[in-house]
């Protein structure tokens, strides 16, 4: 298989963003050593890897939640030194891997709550035709909602501002089969109109969802390319993300989960 090699090339007309050389350093112990990633302007890019190979630090360091050094473009603009509240308002919607829902407020004020002033006006009518659930519980506190349900908050969230671009932590972990199709399904429509940096461990999502794929290995890139391609070859989907994936995947097929190396980080 053949997939586009790490290094620090210049990004292409088809890239909206482009990390080079993403270096992330917390309490002394380097967490990223130079991911370089590039996510395209249609559809959804998956970020994979095992556990403890960088994925959720190095969104975090995309959107400034950690200090980072490097290079993270988005459509072209240097946003490395901006804050998180500049990139969310710049356009970069983010559902957190833990959801970030605020359990003691109803789901109506939890959406409320992500409204973006100066944008053209939040986008209810899209966010309730992907989940109605959403529009028939507005009223119910977030906190008793099921785990799907949580996630649909989270996503949703994402969408009611028009943003650029979608951030997605492990939006199908924890849930039931049932749930896992219908966060996929929703994620599929969100793609075809705003582009996607999924961060996902289950492969039958990846295969379903993904056209491109990095992957990361001890804090570094190890793999750029289609995502197809990756999953069809057993031999590279076993060296870079532990499975099998020509003969494994299914509903539930997730990468394997070592435990992580002294250099990488603790959860994902």
């Amino acid at each position: 298989m053949r997939g586009t090699q790490p290094g620090n090339t210049a990004p292409g007309p088809d890239v909206l963003l482009a990390v080079r050389d993403l270096r992330v350093l917390i309490g002394g112990r380097h967490i990223l050593h130079g991911v370089d990633l590039d996510v395209a302007r249609h559809g959804v890019t998956a970020l994979l890897g095992r556990n403890g190979a960088g994925k959720t630090t190095t969104v975090r360091g995309i959107l400034g939640l950690v200090p980072r050094d490097g290079s993270v473009r988005l459509d072209g603009e240097e946003t490395v030194t901006l804050p998180t509240h500049t990139l969310v308002r710049r356009g970069i919607g983010y559902a957190p891997e833990d959801r970030g829902i605020f359990a003691s407020l109803t789901v109506a004020e939890n959406l409320r709550l992500a409204e973006r002033a100066g944008a053209d006006g939040p986008d209810y009518p899209l966010v309730h035709e992907l989940f109605p659930e959403l529009k028939r519980r507005a009223r119910q506190l977030a906190g008793t909602l099921s785990g799907g349900q949580q996630q649909m908050v989270a996503i949703g969230r994402t969408l009611l501002n028009g943003n650029a671009l979608i951030i997605a932590d492990e939006p199908t972990k924890g849930l039931a089969p049932r749930v896992v199709t219908e966060v996929a399904q929703v994620l599929e429509r969100a793609a075809e109109a705003v582009p996607v940096l999924l961060v996902e461990q289950n492969l039958a999502v990846v295969r379903r969802l993904a056209g491109r794929c990095v992957v990361l290995a001890d804090g570094r890139t190890a793999h750029q390319g289609p995502a197809g391609a990756l999953l069809d070859d057993a031999e590279a989907a076993r060296r870079l993300l532990g499975v099998g994936s020509r003969h494994a995947p299914g509903a539930g097929a997730t990468a394997a989960s070592p435990a992580p190396s002294p250099t990488a980080e603790a959860d994902s």
